[in-house]
C-alpha cells in the first residue's frame, strides 16, 4: 500500500517540472502528479501522445493550447483549480504557461 498527500513534498525551488508516477498498471494506465511553477512547454514543442490523457488542475493556474487537426487552428484553454480536460490520443497540445506564485498541481491519468 502507498499513501501520500498531493499537496505535500513540493520543493520550494523547481528548476524543472516535477513529475511523479503515483500508480501504474502493467504499463497501460498511469496516474501522475505534476507540479509546475512558471513552467511551460518548450517553444515549438507539441505533445502528440499515443495514449489518452485526462488531466485535472488542483491548484494554481495554467494555460494550454490545442491544435485542431482539420484546420490547424490553435485554441487556448485557461485552467483554474477544479478544471479538467480529457485529451484524446494524437491530439496535439502544449502548456503555454503555469502560475508562478502558487504551484500548479496537476493530476493526470494516461491510458490506452
Amino acid at each position: 500500500m502507498k499513501a501520500a498527500n498531493l499537496f505535500e513534498s513540493i520543493p520550494s525551488a523547481l528548476p524543472e517540472e516535477l513529475v511523479e508516477v503515483l500508480a501504474e498498471s502493467a504499463g497501460h494506465t498511469r496516474i501522475v502528479r505534476l507540479v509546475s511553477r512558471g513552467h511551460a512547454s518548450p517553444e515549438g514543442f507539441w505533445y502528440d501522445q499515443q495514449e489518452h490523457e485526462w488531466v485535472a488542475l488542483l491548484s494554481g493556474s495554467a494555460v494550454m493550447s490545442f491544435e485542431d487537426p482539420s484546420s490547424g487552428e490553435v485554441s487556448l484553454v485557461h485552467l483554474r483549480p477544479g478544471d479538467w480536460i480529457a485529451i484524446p490520443a494524437r491530439t496535439r497540445h502544449r502548456v503555454e504557461s503555469t502560475s508562478t506564485e502558487e504551484p500548479a498541481v496537476w493530476l493526470a491519468v494516461h491510458w490506452g
